[in-house]
């Protein structure tokens, strides 16, 4: 809907949506601290009057709208909230960082400076954009850790507000927030913001799939409400004769994550057992509430049967976010499996808010500073900023959904490892020099194998020995960003060593051939030996794996690049005349894809992950070495490849799709019916008009399932079959296989 709004109707949104940011600030706000804030918005308004949204609104609609997050959702204090309406002043305006420093003094300057880097992308085309985009907004880390909570909550406003972007626009914005922003707002403790992030990614990069899910939950919103009740009506006699002051609630589990359970474990929305959880939050003193929750835990499972598996206690040891929380699971009313959370208000607060909470209890009236202290460990792996973009975001994210484990060193402190670390991960958490020189491990006494995956409670004692070194096996066995940062970095010095001499070594030798030693040349070489830079080929050259022999292959190679340009170039004009002439035996029409904002017809190929048909909705991704791949927007590997290459990624859509075939494989299930495999021929051959490939249909005592093979010329017609096969009796699920 186009926006119309007078400049008067403007003003007074302006002010409202101004009174409303400040209404339910999480800190306390003094008089100063509101007057800093009014200072500016004041600035940022008139900075930005003469701006426009791509919506039509007027652009301080946006500061404001993450000074809200920044003030309400995150809790941060005014410093923040003052510097978050300020973030765009200095990229999108005339103003400058001495102008803030001098107005506003250093901390909110330095803040609005980190936020500014950030937005200021790295345009060499030979990395990720995205990837170095995120390597610089965690180095400034080491600015201000308020700059990644104000780029977090910048980022949920632009995500609230995508649909005013055009759609391959919102597909790589949504896939860079759902590889990057949601699993760091997770990592941050910032569970609310990291939900909506992800529910936003999902209906962006997959709206069929998120609008399906999303009816479902809103259809079984009474019966979820109806089942609480009846939770509630059981154990309330109970927690009220203990006199506990309780509220219980319903928390329906994010799109998001039913999603992803259902492509896990391969199950229906209506298969998914624990799609809402019940919240029991109680009141309670410090000393205690530890004892308060185990109670409300006994009165529970005395009236529910608990799965012994499914208990989470992370009130005894909470997680490094901070989070506490006792987690159950129980045979709920009407025989179904139910999680239970149970925490006190205190930590309810802190799983809501994150940082703000975490410091307001930890250090009650502390200033904001106190969050630096938090991002310590996070700060570890930014020591080596050398390493490339996109393995720096590899490491990096390796780290940030995992799962815990406690390791006791062997005096008795305790060390949090992601799940899956090595002994080898342990002893560089104890210290640079410790992993460095890690030459055996002793776990509860016993020797084991670098290698050997640590559990929690282990007692862990690494022998160390000054001749010892990392050794690039090393990284194989490692899991932690901390660890494979430090052994890059080592073996890092030692190949810098070897391919400043092969580089010399390569110059002289291109002389001798009466070669040039350039930029092209190294270029056409690193192509030539199927490498990935320049550093691997001085490297390679520098310990002998590329020799004189090989070089001049390449030189030879070279000479005679001018036949082989024209003999390729004829053979690819002969291929695709004979492939328009195969179309146009088949049909009138063509069935095609155009890439690009100028429906470019180009070389392609089908990716193999996916296998696209006429009608998918899909995408191009230009390889190094074989041309265009063509993706399904719903691909596994698609938000990975949105992400990081996002500058390699091209538009694509088909064009008058009919009469070419296109093999899909189907999977069938359901009850062993006598007739049912000519039942299903009969659909497909005789009413559909469909041919069939293979058909492998096998049962067992009255349950089968088989794969079916058929040829369809689109995505429709595919339709069709699967909604036609899922009439007949017997049939229970029909889904289509990706290789």
């Amino acid at each position: 809907m186009a926006y119309t709004a007078t400049l008067e109707e403007e003003k007074k949104e302006i002010a409202l949506r101004y009174k409303d940011m400040l209404k339910d600030t999480y800190q306390t706000l003094s008089k100063e601290d509101k007057a800093l804030i009014r200072k500016a918005f004041d600035l940022a308004a008139e900075a930005h009057k003469e701006q426009r949204r791509k919506t039509g609104e007027p652009y301080i609609f946006h500061p404001l709208a993450v000074a809200k997050i920044v003030a309400n959702e995150i809790g941060l204090g005014a410093s923040s909230i003052a510097a978050a309406l300020l973030h765009d002043v200095v990229e999108d305006t005339d103003y400058t960082f001495t102008d803030l420093e001098q107005i506003f003094g250093n901390t909110i300057a330095k803040i609005v400076n980190g936020l500014t880097k950030i937005s200021r992308l790295n345009k060499d085309q030979n990395i990720s954009i995205q990837a170095e985009n995120f390597r610089k907004m965690l180095l400034t880390l080491n600015d201000d850790v308020r700059v990644i909570l104000i780029k977090i909550a910048d980022r949920l406003h632009n995500m609230q507000t995508l649909d005013s972007m055009r759609s391959d626009k919102q597909v790589k914005i949504a896939s860079e927030t759902l590889f990057i922003y949601a699993p760091l707002a997770h990592r941050l403790g910032l569970y609310n913001i990291k939900t909506e992030l992800e529910d936003l990614g999902l209906k962006y990069t997959e709206p069929d799939v998120y609008n399906d899910i999303l009816a479902k939950i809103t259809d079984s919103k009474e019966e979820q409400t109806n089942y609480i009740q009846k939770f509630t009506d059981t154990i309330k006699a109970s927690l009220d004769k203990e006199g506990f002051t309780y509220l219980i609630k319903g928390r329906t589990k994010s799109i998001y994550s039913i999603r992803k359970k259902m492509l896990n474990q391969g199950v229906s929305f209506d298969e998914v057992y624990d799609k809402f959880a019940i919240r029991i939050i109680y009141n309670s003193t410090d000393s205690n509430e530890k004892f308060d929750a185990w109670k409300i835990y006994s009165i529970v499972t005395d009236h529910f049967n608990p799965n012994p598996k499914r208990l989470r206690d992370w009130i005894t040891q909470p997680k490094s976010t901070g989070y506490e929380s006792l987690h159950i699971t129980v045979m709920g009313p009407k025989g179904k499996w139910v999680e239970v959370q149970i925490r006190s208000s205190r930590m309810d607060e802190i799983a809501e808010k994150g940082y703000a909470a975490h410091f307001k209890y930890k250090h009650g009236s502390q200033s904001e500073s106190g969050l630096e202290d938090w991002l310590n460990k996070l700060k570890e792996s930014l020591e080596n900023p050398d390493v490339n973009a996109v393995d720096f975001v590899e490491q990096f994210k390796l780290n940030l959904y995992s799962k815990e484990i406690y390791v006791f060193t062997p005096n008795g402190d305790i060390k949090s490892l992601p799940k899956g670390s090595t002994a080898i991960d342990f002893a560089f958490a104890i210290h640079t020099e410790v992993g460095m020189h890690c030459r055996a491990a002793k776990v509860n006494g016993k020797l084991v194998q670098l290698s050997h995956e640590l559990n929690s409670g282990d007692q862990v004692e690494i022998i160390t020995s000054k001749t010892q070194k990392p050794k690039l096996a090393w990284l194989d066995i490692v899991i932690t960003a901390r660890a494979k940062s430090r052994i890059k970095s080592i073996l890092k010095e030692e190949q810098k060593v070897i391919a400043n001499e092969g580089k010399e070594v390569l110059s002289r030798k291109l002389r001798h051939l009466k070669i040039k030693f350039n930029e092209k040349t190294i270029n056409e070489l690193v192509n030539f030996f199927k490498l990935k830079t320049s550093f691997d080929l001085f490297y390679r050259i520098g310990n002998g794996s590329i020799d004189n022999q090989q070089l001049k292959k390449y030189a030879s190679q070279k000479s005679n690049a001018l036949v082989h340009f024209f003999k390729t170039k004829m053979n690819r004009v002969t291929a695709e005349e004979s492939k328009d002439t195969a179309l146009t035996e088949v049909s009138n029409n063509y069935d095609s894809l155009v890439f690009g904002s100028n429906d470019e017809k180009l070389n392609y190929s089908f990716a193999k992950c996916c296998t696209p048909i006429p009608g998918d909705k899909v995408f191009g991704f230009i390889t190094i070495n074989d041309g265009i791949k063509v993706h399904k927007n719903d691909c596994p590997n698609a938000l990975s490849l949105q992400s990081q290459f996002a500058y390699r990624v091209i538009s694509a859509k088909w064009i008058d799709s009919s009469q070419h075939g296109f093999k899909v494989e189907l999977s069938l299930t359901g009850i062993d019916n006598l007739g049912l495999v000519n039942e299903v021929t009969r659909v497909i051959s005789n009413n559909l008009h469909v041919n069939i490939h293979k058909i492998n249909i096998s049962g067992d005592q009255g349950y089968f399932q088989g794969q079916i093979t058929v040829n369809v010329k689109n995505n429709k017609e595919l339709k069709n079959v699967i909604l036609q096969l899922k009439k007949i009796e017997g049939l229970e699920k029909v889904e289509r296989i990706s290789n």
